[in-house]
Parts: structure tokens; C-alpha cells; sequence
């Protein structure tokens, strides 16, 4: 998956870290894996060939289209089945200390970037909805025709990390006196008029797209509860494998590793020993797709991969 801050380019659908993500994953053929962001099946796919025979695969998928795909594979494949569900829920399908591995490919697909009717690009003129999960919950326009100005600068500021929020916010609030905002474009051209200061190579409306669509989806939110969800349901060695698509995603997986590794931080001054048990080992370094594959699929630039492993209880 890819973050929306790519809109710039279009292009097929390519799994990015792919070959990293799955052999840094599997650690026992025979185990039960979960990959909790299906997309199109890349990742699932890969993983299946290294499984063994009693190896299993559950994938989790907000996006209905991409359910319907999964629900093709899980035919072929008895090795694999699909949940209609954010992976953030996955403690409700899953019992603890049963899974070898948790694959996380955050951010929104390329195809749910291309097809504009799903609303995420400010490019491609459609519906402005946003939600991965078109099934339930609010669509982007509705929010914003009820939305406070306040409330808008503080989502587009927060996820967007948009130093002109109030100021594209007033501008929106402004809009929608005259017409309801019901387009990507339209939204989009109210956003570039009111954008002082373009980032080069980066359309304007860029960072407040991304900070509505993480708002309207609950990104971040689900993201924080699946790195808490995964220490009980993770069997020793068992591995988490993040790849983040903007800094707001890594900053939060990065976090969640290293606290579970040395503990909380504790004042430099106060002479307080730690009593802290590791949950989790870093394994490696933050890895980044390497030149070629960011050649080939510019979508892959912003992405960061992150490995923990379990430790035993």
C-alpha cells in the first residue's frame, strides 16, 4: 500500500519491500500468519508460496473490493482465508500466543488511489468519500459539510501535518456557505486558492488530503491498537513487520518497539533502576526500498519497514 502523498503518478498495482517483508515475516512454515492489510493480495500471495502444507494465512481487509478478491484466493488456496474487519479488531478473531507472524502494509493501495470514484485523489475528479471501508462510517464530504473550522485546521494540522491549516480550513468553511463540497477536484481547487507556499513536486492540496483521509479512516487510531493487540496473540519469535508510508505512521511503530524493548523512559537525573521485561526485540535496522524498486514504483519512496521480535515470556 502506499501513502496518498504519491497521487502524483498513477501506474499498476506493485507490492512494495515484497521479498523483505515475507522472508523477514516467516520464521516457522508450518505457522499461522496474519496479514492485516490484504490490498490486492501481493503480500498474501508471496507468503502462501513459503508456507508449508499445515501453514495458514488469515487476512483482515476494511475495503470490500479487496474482500471480494481475497474471498477468490481463500477458494484456491484452503491455506488462506479473509475477514471483512480493521485489523486493529484482530484480538476478536484471533487467540492469544496461536500466531507466528503480523504483516502491516499501512496507508491506502494504488488502486483505491486510481479509481476516483473511491475519492482519495486530487487529481482524478469523483466522489469525494475516502472511506476504505465504503460499506460503513462517514464519507469525507459529509464530514466536512458538518465540521467546525476549528475542527478542520486540527485534522488537516494533526495528520496532514499542514502548516497552512487554518487558513485552508477558512477557506473550505467559506466554500461550502456557497455549494456543498461533494468533489475530490472541487476540494482539491478550493485548497490549492488558499495554499500560500507550494512544496516543489508536491501538489498543494497534498497534506490536507492525507490528513482527512487518515481522519475519516481512523488510521492512526487502528494502528496504535493492533501494535498493543499483537504482544498476546504473537507466540515467542514470533514477528511484527510494519512498512509505514509517511512519518506520522513510522514515528508511532518506532515508538511502540523500542518502549517495548527498554521500557519506558525514565528521568536522566533521578537515579531510578528499571525493573522493564522486553516484549519486543528490534530486529535490524528501518529498511528502505532500495533504488531500483523506487525506480520502478515511485509510490515505494516514502516507505520504511520495521521488524520486532517476541520475546519469551
Amino acid at each position: 500500500m502506499q501513502d496518498a502523498s504519491a497521487d502524483t503518478e498513477q501506474g499498476p498495482h506493485v507490492t512494495v519491500l515484497l521479498h523483505e517483508a515475507v522472508s523477514a515475516l516467516i520464521t516457522d512454515p508450518a505457522g499461522v500468519y496474519v496479514d492485516g492489510t490484504f490490498g490486492r493480495g501481493g503480500h498474501s500471495k508471496a507468503v502462501l508460496e513459503k508456507l508449508a502444507p499445515e501453514g495458514r494465512l488469515i487476512a483482515f481487509d476494511k475495503d470490500p473490493e479487496a474482500i471480494a478478491i481475497g474471498q477468490e484466493l481463500s477458494e484456491q488456496d484452503p491455506r488462506f482465508s479473509i475477514i471483512h474487519d480493521s485489523f486493529a479488531n484482530i484480538a476478536q478473531h484471533l487467540e492469544s500466543d496461536s500466531v507466528a507472524g503480523i504483516l502491516l502494509d499501512l496507508g491506502v493501495s494504488s488502486p483505491q488511489l486510481d479509481q476516483a470514484e473511491r475519492g482519495f485523489s486530487f487529481l482524478q475528479d469523483g466522489p469525494l468519500d475516502m472511506r476504505m471501508d465504503t460499506s460503513n462510517g462517514q464519507s469525507a464530504a459529509d464530514w466536512i459539510a458538518t465540521a467546525s473550522e476549528t475542527e478542520i485546521a486540527d485534522v488537516i494540522y494533526r495528520y496532514g501535518e499542514e502548516r497552512f491549516s487554518r487558513r485552508i480550513a477558512k477557506a473550505i468553511v467559506l466554500a461550502r456557505a456557497e455549494a456543498p463540497i461533494t468533489r475530490t477536484v472541487q476540494l482539491a481547487n478550493i485548497i490549492k486558492a488558499a495554499h500560500p507556499k507550494w512544496e516543489k513536486h508536491k501538489h498543494p492540496a497534498t497534506r490536507a488530503f492525507q490528513g482527512i483521509r487518515i481522519y475519516i479512516n481512523r488510521e492512526l487510531e487502528d494502528l496504535e491498537q493492533i501494535l498493543d493487540a499483537s504482544l498476546p496473540l504473537l507466540v515467542n519469535e514470533g514477528r511484527l513487520v510494519v512498512i509505514s508510508f509517511h512519518s506520522l505512521e513510522d514515528r508511532i511503530v518506532k515508538q511502540f518497539i523500542r518502549k517495548q524493548q527498554q521500557g519506558p523512559e525514565l528521568p536522566k537525573d533521578i537515579p531510578i533502576q528499571s525493573s522493564h521485561v522486553a516484549t519486543l526485540k528490534a530486529v535490524g535496522k528501518a529498511l528502505k526500498p532500495p533504488v531500483n524498486e523506487v525506480d520502478a514504483n515511485i509510490r515505494a519512496r516514502s516507505a520504511v519497514m520495521r521488524v520486532a521480535e517476541r520475546q519469551r515470556r
